[in-house]
């Protein structure tokens, strides 16, 4: 099997989210696999409608939380992935991440799993990218390729929530405009609530 262009721009994007790769002890080859709830199930198939030349199998419920999930079968493009994206069984942003975050389809995809919309109409409209697995450091790397690869304007906010620090990437008044513009495309209609203009905001505000 081999992963096209579009269908690794989904899985890097699936990776930095809600998604991994992973690699069972008795196998040599990583699988991909994602779980979403019951709310984003036509999110979940629409994932599998675009990578399931590569699944055994299609999308399952769980019984004990009706959590909707599926798995491709493992292969040597996946194994590659992880290898670069996992450290000792940990989630990092690898060192190349600014040549496998290159299409604003993994960039939507990203958002709709992890993003936020942090909205008051008329007075204020800025994104987030929750990027809580990954160090202070890593969120850094992630917002300069955001500027490099596409143009988007963002920082690194580092918050302190139930005792513990939090890494966000933010996208606020200098860099939403070209945000939106690149991810409204792709944004499927369970997550349109997370864009201003299905709120009734215009999409350039002064603050």
């Amino acid at each position: 099997m081999i992963l096209t262009s579009r269908q690794q721009a989904i899985i890097v994007g699936n990776i930095l989210g809600d998604g991994g790769v992973y690699i069972q002890r008795d196998m040599k080859n990583a699988y991909f696999m994602i779980k979403q709830s019951e709310r984003y199930k036509s999110y979940l198939f629409w994932l599998f409608d675009e990578l399931k030349d590569l699944c055994p199998s299609g999308p399952k419920q769980r019984k004990d939380n009706a959590q909707w999930y599926f798995y491709t079968s493992a292969f040597q493009d996946l194994t590659g992935l992880q290898n670069i994206f996992y450290v000792n069984r940990k989630k990092v942003v690898p060192k190349n991440i600014g040549e496998l975050l290159v299409s604003p389809l993994s960039l939507a995809i990203w958002f709709m799993d992890d993003g936020t919309l942090d909205y008051r109409l008329k007075d204020h409209c800025a994104f987030h990218l929750c990027t809580n697995c990954f160090t202070r450091e890593e969120g850094g790397v992630l917002a300069n390729v955001l500027m490099k690869n596409f143009g988007i304007i963002a920082s690194v906010h580092y918050t302190l929530c139930r005792g513990k620090r939090h890494t966000r990437v933010y996208i606020g008044a200098k860099g939403r405009d070209q945000f939106i513009k690149l991810v409204s495309p792709y944004v499927l209609d369970c997550f349109k609530y997370k864009l201003p203009e299905y709120r009734g905001a215009p999409q350039r505000l002064d603050s």
